[in-house]
């Protein structure tokens, strides 16, 4: 009941429709229920006398009554199903807006496949509950309020005896129900796993393959869907005997009122008419009663889904705008850390960091592999959270400017590298205000047109306005270094680059979201090891095109390579969370330490490559 709790603020903006679909429910039950009725009165009148008044007069009657029925039929399930359908959508952005909110390491812990399986299958069988869940739920009672009563009136002798058969079908309701529960729920948990394994061996297809593990990999997602496929057969055996068991059980009151109720019939305590009105009635009953037991299927699939969902929604994102945060005034770049000590789970990662970094300025960060470089730049446009007043941009702690505007004068160039499976413009020009709205603009063409008012058409993102000098994408291409390649491909800048950039190498891959970071022209630049993957000649185009663009804005680079960083204005080499070396490239030479030993064994690399 908990669950339903939650799930019932989806249906405070639709409450007219569904109300009013439960009201055609109830007029739908009236003029569906008037048929037996009219039928038995009809076989009384004409047992009597046959005219061709009662003739004509019975037929046209039952035909407009049961057309008046048939309409508010159509309109019971036209406004329950399009609301439950209104209500997915709005579940499913609910899904996406608290999934884009949660901090890197949610999805860290939490596996992509098993997410996607929540959003899909998951949120399918909740709709159900709303759609025909309503719907059926609502006929049986309403049935089952006229038509007890109707029966009664026939015969109460008659109708006792239908009793007896259901406290078989309540009990027959409530064991098979558990078991669909408890069933359905490991299912989806299950499918979770599958679509999780399926979506690694898609995104990790190069690795199978290099190292020839197909056969493999298809053995044991063979394992995994037959085992799914049990699990399924499981809970069709439980969700297919509950409507054979109600048959059984229903047409035993069948049997019941054929011996008790035609020796009735024959003695003349009830009439043909109403022996016949009981009948269909009784059929009637077995109906909704059948319905009911589907009910019961929805709802255990449906609640079992809904406790999976709300974990999702449930979900407190660690990163979000501080109570205290305030629109504050726009970013010139002045960085301070102050007192910095950061850990992973208890583990220290940085100790004792201070360091002031001045509007415009440029500083590089060097050290071996786990020396807390990449965490260190991370904090600076939270995407993790450093403790209180330790961080600040222009005087001012991190935490207090709202995420929009702080990362909206933030470009990050990561080390892991991700592009959209889009065109290479696209993929460029992603973040950008106009860009936005084009693609919203696509996206809202998709949709169809809403009949329900409830639904809200859906705004591009806003974007704050670019600074002064803005940068169109072919600037941003030729300063990542990426013109050539871009000549070289058959469409250009319309180039497909496939899934997670798959088409590209590892250096274009690299170059495309430097551009996409230019692009931005933010006040902050950050470049976590982003040129790694590209040639020494390459590099030495890009630092080029840089270094106009990190005129004016404060730039951080993070690097194992001394030829990326040499030109800054200030280096810090890293140690163990530590700065234990800072300054210029030539004043670190002269400490004859870290730095200048790194500087020597990278000399001797490139002359031995060199060599080669």
């Amino acid at each position: 009941m908990e669950e339903l709790k939650k799930f019932a603020r989806y249906f405070n903006p639709y409450k007219t429709q569904i109300i009013l679909g439960v009201l055609f429910i109830l007029f739908g039950m009236i003029f569906n229920l008037l048929v037996p009725y009219l039928i038995g009165m009809a076989i009384d009148d004409l047992s009597k006398e046959i005219t061709w008044d009662t003739v004509v007069y019975y037929p046209l009657v039952i035909l407009g009554v049961s057309l008046c029925g048939g309409i508010f039929l159509f309109w019971q399930r036209r406004l329950l199903i399009d609301t439950s359908r209104h209500i997915e959508f709005d579940m499913r952005q609910s899904f996406y807006n608290a999934l884009i909110d949660q901090p890197l390491e949610y999805f860290q812990n939490n596996r992509v496949g098993d997410l996607m399986a929540r959003a899909t299958n998951d949120l399918a069988a909740i709709r159900q509950i709303v759609g025909p869940m309503i719907l059926y739920s609502f006929q049986a009672v309403f049935a089952l309020a006229v038509v007890l009563p109707i029966m009664l009136s026939i015969s109460v002798k008659l109708t006792l005896f239908l009793l007896i058969p259901l406290p078989l079908v309540s009990l027959t309701v409530k064991f098979l129900g558990q078991q669909i529960h408890v069933r359905f729920e490991k299912i989806q948990e299950f499918f979770s796993g599958i679509t999780a394994r399926a979506q690694e061996n898609l995104t990790g297809a190069r690795v199978i393959r290099a190292y020839a593990q197909e056969n493999s990999e298809i053995e044991e997602f063979e394992k995994l869907n037959i085992e799914y496929a049990k699990k399924n057969i499981s809970l069709v055996k439980f969700a297919a005997a509950m409507r054979p068991l109600l048959f059984f059980f229903i047409g035993i009151s069948f049997v019941i009122i054929v011996a008790v109720g035609v020796p009735m019939a024959v003695r003349g305590e009830i009439t043909a008419g109403e022996f016949t009105a009981f009948v269909l009635y009784l059929q009637r009953m077995i109906w909704y009663l059948i319905a009911l037991g589907y009910v019961v299927n929805l709802y255990q699939r449906g609640t079992a889904s809904l406790k999976r969902f709300n974990a999702i929604l449930e979900t407190e994102p660690t990163i979000k705008d501080s109570p205290d945060a305030r629109q504050q005034p726009k970013i010139k770049g002045k960085i301070e850390f102050r007192n910095l000590n950061f850990a992973y789970d208890g583990t220290p990662v940085l100790k004792d960091i201070n360091l002031t970094i001045e509007p415009g300025q440029t500083v590089a960060f060097v050290g071996k592999t786990g020396s807390g470089k990449s965490t260190l730049v991370s904090l600076v446009p939270r995407l993790m959270n450093a403790p209180e007043n330790t961080v600040l941009i222009d005087n001012i702690p991190v935490r207090k400017f709202p995420l929009e505007q702080l990362r909206r004068s933030v470009g990050f160039v990561q080390q892991e590298t991700f592009l959209f499976s889009n065109t290479l413009e696209s993929n460029i020009r992603f973040g950008i205000k106009e860009h936005l709205q084009e693609n919203g603009a696509k996206t809202a063409k998709l949709l169809e047109e809403k009949t329900n008012s409830n639904i809200k058409e859906i705004q591009p993102i806003s974007a704050a306005p670019l600074l002064r000098g803005e940068i169109t994408v072919e600037k941003a291409a030729a300063i990542a270094g990426m013109t050539d390649d871009i000549r070289g491909f058959p469409n250009g800048y319309k180039q497909l680059v496939g899934e997670r950039g798959i088409t590209l190498s590892g250096g274009q891959k690299q170059r495309t979201a430097i551009a996409r970071a230019v692009m931005r022209n933010p006040r902050i630049l950050i470049l976590d090891d982003s040129l790694s993957a590209v040639d020494t000649l390459t590099e030495e185009k890009i630092l080029q095109g840089l270094r106009e663009v990190r005129t004016n804005r404060t730039t951080l680079i993070v690097s194992h390579r001394i030829s990326t960083i040499k030109d800054a204005d200030l280096i810090c080499v890293m140690h163990e969370g530590k700065i234990i070396e800072r300054g210029t490239h030539e004043e670190l030479l002269e400490l004859n330490g870290e730095y200048a030993d790194l500087y020597q064994r990278q000399l001797l690399e490139e002359e031995i490559e060199a060599t080669d």
